[in-house]
């Protein structure tokens, strides 16, 4: 090859979005208001490793899922342990609530996390091999009343984005007393069915997974399967019943979907799912629900629990099709334009006391001049333009500009920022 040798651009694995400017600041504002809706119902921060052993989500997530059996990201370390890179929150909460003794102190223990999730899926629109979620678990108490506040949660997190266009699907899948009758009643169901022998393998392990099986040609059979709603046992029922009523008296609407099959094993009674229909084949924004012996089964105490995780990147795409952009409002409050080199080193500590203030504040940088460096107060998105020259600094003032009117005057140097306060509070 003759002349300059042509670079080789570096690209991002497949199916790993990045979030850049401007597009992360929509990420931060859908992660940053489940978190705060998450925070004001008393959910304290935990932060997860990004890797566990194998043998945590094998376990806990359920050998015949696809997440375990399809989907995992699983590789031996040096070490010769078999780690995974996490695909799922909550079994990795409660291994933490286990290890650190968390479950001997106040229950329920309540707690919050974010961050990516990984399974080696086909990539398309919603559905990436690096997720982002936003995840909560309250473990150790079994109440109605704290499974429909979990629910309200993300309900009230999604209205907080100004998003209306999604609904909430809900259902009982029921307790240790009527799934074992209702699995072998589906179980003979499905033994008279034409299937494959790997759907029938799976129907031995977990016939309620054939439920959720989504070729037309399996589904065309299961319209007259035995559903889990219709064989509740009384307590089920009246642990059902009373979520709705919760859930009625907190004025978060719902329709109850008996058809309804999590793709993780250890969900029992509430499951729930919220579905938003301008996404599409990928139309579950997130969901979740009651994991009675989880604990157990991860060799805990015999705690009950109920979480969620609702997925950042199909949230921002709910939004998208809603026209809704979080993220309107600027990337700072406040913008500097200093003209001369004396002014932009009386304009650096200016920035300094607005962001000690509270205030998000920048400037224009690399000596630009008037034109340019208003296009750039422009594109920043602030609500205030800070200028000072030298005439300003002959006068011990700056001009502060407010972008939405044009409007401009002219006040002290020392006072500038608590009257740019006193604008943007009013």
């Amino acid at each position: 090859m003759t002349g300059r040798q042509k670079k080789t651009v570096i690209k991002a694995p497949k199916g790993v979005p990045d979030y850049a400017p401007p597009a992360s600041a929509a990420f931060v504002a859908v992660r940053d208001a489940i978190t705060h809706s998450a925070r004001r119902a008393g959910y304290g921060h935990i932060e997860l490793p990004i890797f566990e052993e194998t043998t945590l989500f094998a376990r806990g997530v359920g050998e015949s899922t696809d997440v375990v059996s399809k989907e995992m990201y699983t590789f031996e370390d040096r070490g010769g342990r078999s780690v995974t890179l996490r695909p799922e929150g909550t079994a990795g909460v409660m291994r933490a609530v286990i290890e650190h003794g968390l479950d001997r102190g106040q229950l329920p223990v309540k707690l919050c996390y974010a961050g990516p999730f990984f399974r080696y899926e086909r990539p398309q629109a919603g559905r990436y091999r690096q997720l982002q979620q936003v995840g909560i678990e309250a473990i150790g108490v079994d109440d109605p009343a704290l499974d429909a506040e979990v629910i309200a949660v993300a309900d009230e997190a999604f209205r907080s984005l100004g998003m209306s266009g999604f609904r909430l699907e809900l259902t009982s899948l029921g307790d240790e007393t009527c799934r074992p009758q209702y699995r072998e009643r589906l179980q003979e169901f499905l033994a008279g069915l034409d299937l494959d022998e790997a759907t029938r393998a799976r129907a031995r392990i977990n016939p309620l997974r054939v439920l959720d099986d989504k070729r037309p040609e399996v589904r065309a059979q299961l319209e007259d399967a035995p559903l889990m709603i219709d064989h509740l046992s009384e307590a089920s029922a009246e642990h059902f019943a009373a979520v709705r009523a919760h859930l009625d008296a907190l004025g978060v609407p719902y329709v109850v979907n008996p058809r309804m099959v999590r793709g993780l094993d250890y969900y029992t009674k509430t499951t729930f799912e919220f579905v938003h229909d301008g996404l599409g084949a990928q139309s579950g924004i997130g969901g979740g629900g009651r994991y009675d012996g989880l604990m157990a089964q991860l060799g805990g105490q015999d705690l009950s629990g109920i979480g969620f995780g609702i997925g950042v990147d199909r949230t921002m795409l709910a939004l998208q099709a809603e026209g809704i952009d979080p993220s309107a409002t600027g990337r700072v409050d406040v913008y500097g334009v200093a003209l001369g080199a004396r002014a932009k080193a009386a304009m650096v500590p200016v920035l300094a006391q607005f962001r000690r203030a509270g205030l998000r504040a920048d400037m224009a940088y690399g000596d630009r001049g008037m034109k340019g460096a208003f296009k750039a107060a422009d594109r920043s998105g602030a609500a205030v333009t800070i200028v000072v020259g030298e005439d300003e600094l002959e006068a011990g003032t700056a001009v502060i500009k407010t972008m939405a009117t044009g409007e401009q005057h002219a006040v002290p140097l020392d006072s500038v920022v608590d009257h740019v306060r006193g604008l943007l509070d009013g």
